[in-house]
């Protein structure tokens, strides 16, 4: 890909919100003013300044001394250790482009994200979880036809293959001085689409950098805030809150790279961390674990919760349990964050709703109840051109592709998507209604509703549970749970399927697609285990 940015008929209007800043150069700043400031908890590893700023330069400059350039592509598939963020800020250094790949994703996501991209440069751990990633690109190889370098982070001294730290001894202290533009693109993100193939979303300095500055100006964060990042760094949560934002206030972040709720706690008590932006998941492991009481966690400010359904429930429930502002917030990958919560707005409307539009953001709702949304983090199109027609309206709102309201006060509430609708004879009914009251059950840990067919109505309620370990969960239970709250006899579910887990994307999102699946497999209504 060297395209350094896109044509300017592609480039959406800022209104004057970008400020033209680079986003490595925050880091460049803070090594000159506090070099000895922590910057980076790892593993029980602590990075100054310095010491990260040194090796970004180091790694731009070996990359640069192999032939990498402006607008090539270095693709990177790391845990949240501090060697992704080298490799990250190296990249955008150089006037490369960064492309953080989902470390979960195996051959065929990964072969597909390397070949579109042209690849010249991959670097992967040499072991993550059990998983061989260098076998891995071995075996994909053939089908990256522009991939030139693989690196290999954690490799023994024995290793014949270019090992991170070899790789860095090539590189100088010295920044590479290349000319660069925040306009140019710095960062290419695949979605992780929960039907489709990913889609590589482009963004530019100025897009990133904005979003992050209307995310401090939202949340008051500054220079004393320690962020905690559980969320993957190869996600869009990841890269922003955890391997950019800290440098911008000139603080720490703490990275945990195989979530445990206990050692999440262990390290938001050490380190005082203050803030916290992570899926549904992480919120309910904290909140849940038996372990909470036992832990002094006063230091957190803020837990921003998304990238997933968020029960009303789970937001009262962490604000108590957790004795700081937790809301709930919407954003994706084209568009990171469009609306959130603050400590200004009351529990309720943080529970109730996504929030209320930060910074330039601007939202709408359509006639058929789509969510549309704009502003100056928005990113630039797709890097397949042929997605940007139907991504984009005609004046440059983003098609979100989910259901919305927003209520007098200006909250929105994303109420479904447009393929999260069942249809029941020829009526429309809301998943998430139905999921949001399944939720507080005692006895369910995790709740999905689909669509399962019927020959007569076309479409029936089936609900996906997963109990409380050691408890029974049944159909005419749920039912009767649903009816005392007064739901429509309509939106009851007709039935059942038990698992252990629902079946989640890297950003946390649930994979209905495949429990559509299971519904359609079902032999006729009823409870499948």
């Amino acid at each position: 890909m060297k395209a350094t940015r896109l044509d300017e008929d592609r480039v959406r209007r800022d209104g004057g919100s970008w400020a033209g800043n680079l986003i490595d150069g925050y880091l460049a700043e803070g090594a000159a003013r506090r070099p000895e400031k922590i910057a980076v908890v790892d593993r029980d590893r602590s990075w100054t300044y310095d010491e990260l700023d040194r090796s970004v330069n180091r790694l731009a400059s070996a990359l640069r001394a192999r032939g990498l350039g402006p607008g090539d592509v270095v693709s990177w598939l790391l845990p949240n250790w501090a060697e992704a963020i080298v490799v990250h800020l190296a990249a955008i250094r150089l006037g490369a482009v960064s492309n953080p790949v989902i470390p979960i994703y195996r051959h065929r996501e990964t072969a597909f994200i390397l070949r579109q991209a042209a690849t010249k440069v991959v670097v992967v751990p040499h072991d993550f979880r059990g998983f061989d990633y260098p076998a891995m690109i071995d075996d994909i190889r053939a089908e990256a036809p522009a991939l030139e370098t693989v690196v290999v982070v954690g490799a023994g001294a024995d290793d014949a293959r270019l090992r991170f730290e070899d790789l860095l001894a090539e590189g100088s202290d010295d920044p590479v001085g290349v000319p660069r533009e925040a306009a140019g693109i710095a960062l290419l993100l695949y979605t992780s689409g929960t039907t489709s193939a990913p889609k590589g979303a482009l963004h530019s300095h100025d897009t990133l950098d904005y979003e992050n500055r209307s995310m401090i100006d939202f949340f008051g964060l500054t220079i004393d805030d320690v962020v905690f990042m559980p969320s993957p760094v190869g996600h869009i949560i990841g890269v922003l809150y955890g391997m950019q934002l800290p440098f911008m206030l000139g603080s720490t972040v703490v990275l945990l790279d195989v979530w445990e709720p206990g050692r999440a706690l262990d390290l938001i008590q050490d380190h005082s961390c203050s803030f916290v932006v992570a899926a549904t998941p992480f919120l309910h492991g904290l909140v849940h674990h038996p372990a909470l009481p036992d832990h002094d966690v006063g230091s957190l400010r803020v837990f921003a919760c998304g990238g997933a359904d968020v029960p009303p429930e789970l937001i009262r429930a962490a604000t108590t349990a957790l004795g700081c502002t937790v809301g709930r917030g919407y954003g994706s990958t084209e568009y990171p964050t469009a609306t959130a919560c603050s400590t200004s707005d009351p529990v309720d409307k943080r529970a109730r709703t996504d929030g209320r539009p930060i910074g330039a953001a601007e939202v709408r709702v359509r006639p058929d109840g789509e969510l549309q949304v704009r502003g100056p983090e928005m990113f630039l199109g797709y890097l397949d051109e042929s997605l940007n027609a139907e991504a984009f309206t005609d004046d440059g709102w983003l098609r979100t592709g989910d259901l919305a309201r927003i209520d007098a006060d200006g909250y929105v509430e994303i109420v479904g998507r447009q393929k999260d609708i069942i249809i029941r004879g020829g009526e429309n009914i809301s998943a998430k209604e139905i999921e949001d009251q399944l939720f507080e059950h005692p006895a369910i840990v995790d709740v999905a509703v689909v669509s399962a067919p019927d020959p007569v109505l076309g479409e029936r309620v089936c609900a996906v549970v997963v109990p409380e370990s050691g408890t029974a969960v049944t159909l005419p239970e749920i039912v009767e749970w649903l009816t005392a709250r007064r739901m429509a006899r309509q939106k009851l579910p007709e039935s059942l399927i038990l698992l252990d887990d629902l079946p989640r994307n890297p950003s946390g999102k649930i994979q209905k697609f495949r429990l559509r699946d299971l519904a359609r497999a079902q032999p006729s209504p009823g409870v499948t285990r």
